[in-house]
């Protein structure tokens, strides 16, 4: 009897987490530095996922329990799925785009952006990238390097530059994802099924956020973290900061 495609599926999540945490402690630790270092000055974080699921990054480190209040998700309408599939994967190959949302949010020098797309390679996240450092804006890259690498330059999604997001960030998290994402191959069937990618992005992420805590509580800062709204006193204890951020945070 086969192995059951779940049970392959979670020994793989597991063996890649593992990698992760292995294969990214150095950066990981470099990121929180930058996070923290801009907590401590209580200036924003930004993120911004351009691409149909990468959106999910930056909302996995927004409005979140148990993720720091300085984050602002740069929640662009236009590569967003609820907006159209289609629609998401023509903007995030628009040439131009990127360069308009870090326009509208108003990045400048000194500001640090988390850049995160798994597959690092598409228009809108490359003009972002470049006009992030054009501004002088610190830059952290959640993606798979290996995966940039094996996309060819002819590729339709690429930037006209052919430019990878790993090349152009200041410090690089490594999703290591394989090509093509998904991961489990069943007998019978053409196309694997089951992608990693969004276990690898939110345990990179969700570890910054741990790391940047532990430092900023080792030089005595207690920084704004988020409470569920579901637990106990958490709309009691999200109150007291939420007038601080509202106007500072354009998602909020």
């Amino acid at each position: 009897m086969s192995t059951p495609a779940m049970t392959r599926y979670l020994q793989l999540i597991v063996e890649h987490l593992q990698l992760l945490h292995e294969s990214n402690r150095a950066s990981i630790q470099q990121a929180a530095r930058m996070v923290a270092d801009q907590v401590k000055a209580d200036k924003l974080v930004y993120a911004y996922g351009p691409g149909g699921h990468s959106n999910l990054g930056s909302q996995e480190l927004f409005f979140r329990a148990g993720g720091l209040m300085h984050v602002s998700a740069m929640l662009d309408e236009g590569t967003l799925l609820s907006g159209g599939a289609l629609r998401s994967m023509a903007i995030e190959r628009t040439p131009g785009y990127g360069k308009i949302v870090i326009d509208d949010y108003g990045l400048g020098e000194g500001d640090l952006l988390i850049l995160i797309n798994a597959y690092g390679i598409n228009a809108a996240l490359i003009d972002a990238a470049l006009e992030a450092r054009h501004r002088g804006v610190k830059t952290i890259g959640v993606t798979s390097v290996r995966h940039a690498q094996a996309t060819p330059e002819g590729h339709p999604a690429r930037h006209p530059s052919k430019k990878n997001l790993y090349e152009l960030v200041d410090v690089v998290l490594d999703s290591k994802i394989e090509v093509g994402d998904a991961v489990i191959k069943i007998e019978g069937i053409s196309q694997p099924v089951a992608p990693m990618s969004t276990f690898a992005t939110a345990y990179l992420l969700n570890s910054l956020v741990a790391e940047t805590v532990q430092l900023l509580a080792q030089e005595g800062v207690d920084p704004p973290i988020w409470r569920s709204g579901n637990a106990p006193d958490g709309d009691e204890i999200n109150a007291r900061f939420i007038e601080h951020f509202k106007g500072r945070i354009k998602k909020l």
